[in-house]
């Protein structure tokens, strides 16, 4: 049984408040427990860290270094702006997903540039919290 990390960025603990017609009514907690019930059918257990703060998030990526096989990460705006962010994933060891809610490559032009992508094992975008299922399963079976 392998940790896989889940973690959160900005404005995703407003899950089903913020923006539903773009984001829908899922909340962070049904995205958290999508996660933990598709951890456990593959015989691995979920860690969840969500933030607005973009040092607690490497802080949180630094920590799963230690602890964690494979991350899934929804960076939020984070995706669009943060090279640190970037370095410490490209830090960690393991198969790394970076899922989106929304499609970004359908939205405001500003959200088509990620600085994860380059670095991460599959970019899931679209599916809406499905996607988070789709990029444990995607980790997973690089495990």
């Amino acid at each position: 049984m392998a940790t896989i990390t889940i973690l959160n960025g900005p404005n995703l603990n407003l899950l089903g408040k913020r923006e539903p017609e773009i984001y829908g009514h899922a909340t962070l907690a049904d995205v958290e427990a999508l996660c933990r019930d598709k951890c456990s059918a593959l015989g691995h257990e979920a860690a969840f860290f969500q933030s607005n703060a973009e040092h607690e998030l490497i802080d949180a990526i630094h920590a799963a270094r230690e602890t964690s096989a494979a991350i899934v990460i929804n960076p939020g705006a984070f995706t669009h702006t943060s090279i640190a962010l970037r370095d410490a994933l490209s830090a960690f060891d393991g198969p790394i997903a970076e899922v989106h809610i929304s499609n970004v490559h359908a939205r405001e032009e500003f959200r088509h540039k990620s600085y994860i992508s380059g670095i991460a094992t599959a970019v899931i975008c679209g599916a809406g919290i499905a996607g988070y299922g789709f990029g444990i399963e995607t980790v997973a079976a690089k495990l």
